[in-house]
């Protein structure tokens, strides 16, 4: 893992809870489906995925286009999540993102690709830049 000090100062905080989800700022809250409550509508885990990772790279896709061309602000990121489970229960994710940007040739555009792919920390060639930590909160931490 890097050096504390080379991180970022931002940060952000989500909470789900009881069918809903939200950031510490209030800039994303929303329903969520459930799997205890199939009727209930709300967004699902593949589909927070999906806009998660299209954000993360779309970050990156705009930074390193800056190095490319004028037009970094036509960069376009999509994102598809799907999930599955494992023989024992446990589940796995496959994401696949493509990249798109007005006026860059085929070169251009595979070069923005994999330069953006390098830079966002769940690149597809390492999975060592990463690292999620799941641990119990304490009781009556809300």
């Amino acid at each position: 893992m890097p050096n504390p000090s080379s991180w970022l100062p931002e940060r952000a905080t989500a909470t789900a809870a009881g069918g809903h989800v939200s950031t510490e700022d209030g800039g994303l809250s929303t329903a969520l489906a459930s799997p205890l409550a199939p009727h209930c509508t709300g967004l699902t885990p593949e589909q927070l995925l999906a806009a998660a990772f299209a954000s993360c790279l779309h970050h990156a896709a705009v930074e390193a286009a800056a190095e490319i061309t004028d037009e970094a602000h036509t960069v376009e990121v999509t994102a598809e999540a799907k999930l599955g489970r494992d023989g024992d229960g446990r589940y796995r994710a496959d994401v696949h993102a493509e990249i798109s940007s007005a006026g860059l040739t085929r070169e251009q555009l595979a070069d923005l690709a994999a330069c953006a792919d390098r830079l966002w920390p769940f690149s597809s060639g390492d999975a060592s830049r990463h690292r999620l930590t799941v641990t119990p909160a304490e009781n009556g931490r809300r």
